[in-house]
């Protein structure tokens, strides 16, 4: 990257070290930006989220939340929250969650999740409306590097989620969560379909209902 460049280019991915990464990131240009870091690239993302991105980002968060209820599930929901392994990768996906005997591994007052400390979340998610390519692409390895165990992609205009189990530093197509052990993916993908025919206030009994349901099987 050059340092005399006055702007950055956005919302693609950037050459530049980790000292001009961390240069751009403390920039008040882009305060309100979300940053990612990975092999000696950066991307700084400006692009507004609008009311698709925010309906599909609330419903699967909401929907993860009442699956992890009906089974005692224990789990704590990260949004936009920034990850780091110093030097190497940075993230801040639209959502994460710590799950199961991690769910309370990040003690309050912590601000930036650091990677040589902490566990990666078990779960990653990102809510893809113009940054499809990206997620399905550069953020995978990304996440793969990092060593989540399970990265979601939700397509906003498409109204699908592609779902990956991340082992052994790569990752597979799944249908079925395993970290979230039970919850197909695509029931998630009907209670974004559904979210598009009427109200969420509506959506959320039915699902409550379906996941009962898986529950007494």
């Amino acid at each position: 990257m050059n340092k005399t460049q006055t702007q950055l280019t956005t919302n693609t991915w950037v050459t530049a070290t980790w000292q001009e990464y961390i240069q751009t990131i403390q920039d008040p240009t882009y305060e309100k930006a979300k940053s990612y870091y990975h092999k000696g690239k950066l991307r700084i993302e400006m692009s507004p989220l609008g009311n698709d991105h925010a309906n599909d980002h609330a419903v699967i968060t909401i929907a993860v939340g009442l699956f992890a209820a009906t089974r005692n599930i224990n789990l704590n929901f990260k949004d936009n929250c920034t990850y780091r392994k110093t030097g190497f990768r940075e993230a801040q996906p639209d959502v994460s969650c710590y799950i199961g005997e991690n769910a309370n591994v990040i003690p309050r007052g912590t601000s930036i999740i650091n990677l040589d400390i902490y566990p990666p979340p078990n779960l990653v998610i990102e809510v893809a409306n113009t940054s499809l390519p990206d997620d399905k692409g550069e953020k995978r390895l990304l996440y793969e590097a990092m060593n989540v165990s399970e990265y979601w992609i939700v397509d906003v205009q498409n109204l699908e989620i592609i779902a990956f189990a991340v082992t052994n530093g790569g990752s597979r197509k799944i249908d079925q969560s395993q970290v979230l052990s039970g919850l197909p993916i695509s029931l998630l993908e009907e209670a974004l379909q559904r979210s598009c025919q009427t109200n969420q206030g509506q959506v959320y009994p039915w699902l409550l209902k379906e996941f009962q349901e898986i529950n007494a099987q």
